[in-house]
């Protein structure tokens, strides 16, 4: 495979990751209120096609974090147990916004190595048409 290409492939495939971060973080902050819930956690992976690594990255499983849900003292909400308590969320805002913002980061960076790429293929088609 061409160095281009495969420079592309590299790109393509952290963009495509992070994304999935990304779309996990925003679950996970939009449900920071719903009792029960649990934070999502993104994997990364080296992607192996037919038995061989390709250096590209995938998201992995998705998994639970499986930190202790906090117990809130409300005996009105409908979810309360006898001793009036409730399981919340174990999501934090502040620790989401991070990691927000990091993988937002990393996708600009692949998104910059895409293009740059890009360019530099163009540039060469453009020195090999003279």
């Amino acid at each position: 495979m061409s160095e281009p290409i495969s420079a592309l492939r590299l790109a393509a495939s952290g963009m495509r990751a992070q994304s999935e971060r990304l779309r996990h973080t925003a679950e996970n902050m939009a449900n920071v209120d719903t009792p029960g819930y649990r934070r999502k956690l993104v994997t990364f992976e080296e992607a192996v096609r037919f038995g061989r690594p390709t250096g590209e990255v995938e998201a992995g499983r998705m998994r639970l974090d499986q930190t202790p849900l906090p117990q809130i003292y409300d005996p009105a909400h409908p979810m309360a147990n006898a001793e009036g308590y409730y399981a919340g969320s174990n999501v934090e805002l502040m620790i989401e916004l991070a990691d927000s913002r990091e993988a937002g980061r990393s996708y600009e960076a692949n998104l910059r190595m895409f293009e740059q790429t890009r360019q530099m293929g163009a540039s060469l088609l453009e020195i090999l048409r003279r």
